[in-house]
This record gives structure tokens, C-alpha cells and sequence, in this order.
């Protein structure tokens, strides 16, 4: 979401390419990408998030192909790891901990992570009343934090969920997130 210019130099990278076998001019010894693995990386960075939409995705098969095991399982993994980032954020006895300021951002970027992959697997997502993942709670956390450092992550949350539109959604944390 941040480097939307990825794509544009990949696609430039593959006219240049083009041009080059065009005009029989030789690669540069193994530099060279080929179509396929091009055409799936243009693929790939197409998503607005493309990682974290390859963990979604793996994750939605998981649950999907694994029939004997509750999605509990996974829901619950997933709420927890979201509960234990932002109480750990929240409170100023834990966060104190923190030595490095990375540390914070990382613990922002995995509460948010699994909270689009909980939205994503849970039939009725993270926005719902009955999710176990305290939306309010995660937003004020993000809140909280330097604008300039979290915008990133509030259009992660924005745009990457499956259920911040639907009706079960609170005008509250819409407002939120607005």
C-alpha cells in the first residue's frame, strides 16, 4: 500500500525485456526474469497488500480444507495473538519494556494482521458485537499513536477487511475508522 511504483517498474522492467529479445540484444547473464515468474510477480503485487492477501488466503484454505477442525481453533488463535499486541500496547507497564521503538511498530503491524485474517476467516468478521477481537479497543490503541506511523494501518483496516461495510458493524467503530 505503500509502494504503488512497484508495479509500474516491474511493467517497465518487462517492455525493457521485451525490447531486448526483440532486438536480439543478450541479458545479462542470469538477471533476467522470465515471463512466467514476471507475470505472476505483476500478479502478486497487483493487491494492494499483496502479503497480507497470500496469508489470507492461505489461512481461508486452511480452515476450508480442514473440515475436522473447528474454525474455533483458528479464530481463537487469531483473537488472542490480536489481544495480547494491543494489551501489551495499551498498557504502560508492558509497553515500558519496549527498548526499541521498532518493537511498537511491529506489535501494530501483527494486531493488525490478524485482525484482517480473523475478518477474513470468521463467518461474521471482526466487526461483529459476538467477534472476540475488541475492535474499539485495537482502533483507540492505533489511534494512540503518532499519525504520520499508523495511517498505513488504518487503510489496512479500511480496505483490506471483508466486513467493516456490513450491516452488523457498529456506526461507531465505522466512525472509527473513518
Amino acid at each position: 500500500m505503500t509502494n504503488p511504483a512497484i508495479q509500474n517498474d516491474l511493467s517497465y522492467n518487462r517492455r525493457i525485456l521485451s525490447r531486448m529479445r526483440i532486438n536480439n540484444v543478450p541479458a545479462e547473464g542470469e538477471n533476467e526474469v522470465n515471463n512466467e515468474l514476471a507475470n505472476r510477480m505483476s500478479l502478486f503485487y497487483a493487491e494492494a497488500t499483496p502479503m497480507l492477501k497470500t496469508l489470507s488466503d492461505a489461512t481461508t484454505k486452511f480452515v476450508s480444507e480442514n473440515k475436522n477442525l473447528p474454525i474455533e481453533n483458528t479464530t481463537d488463535c487469531l483473537s488472542t495473538m490480536a489481544s495480547v499486541c494491543r494489551v501489551m500496547l495499551e498498557t504502560p507497564q508492558y509497553r515500558s519494556r519496549f527498548t526499541n521503538e521498532e518493537t511498537v511498530s511491529f506489535c501494530l503491524r501483527v494486531m493488525v494482521g490478524v485482525i484482517i485474517l480473523y475478518d477474513h476467516v470468521h463467518p461474521v468478521g471482526t466487526f461483529a458485537k459476538t467477534s472476540k477481537i475488541d475492535m474499539k479497543s485495537c482502533i483507540k490503541v492505533l489511534k494512540d499513536q503518532p499519525p504520520n506511523s499508523i495511517e498505513g494501518l488504518l487503510n489496512a483496516l479500511r480496505y483490506t477487511t471483508k466486513h467493516l461495510n456490513d450491516e452488523t458493524t457498529s456506526k461507531q467503530i465505522r466512525s472509527m475508522l473513518q
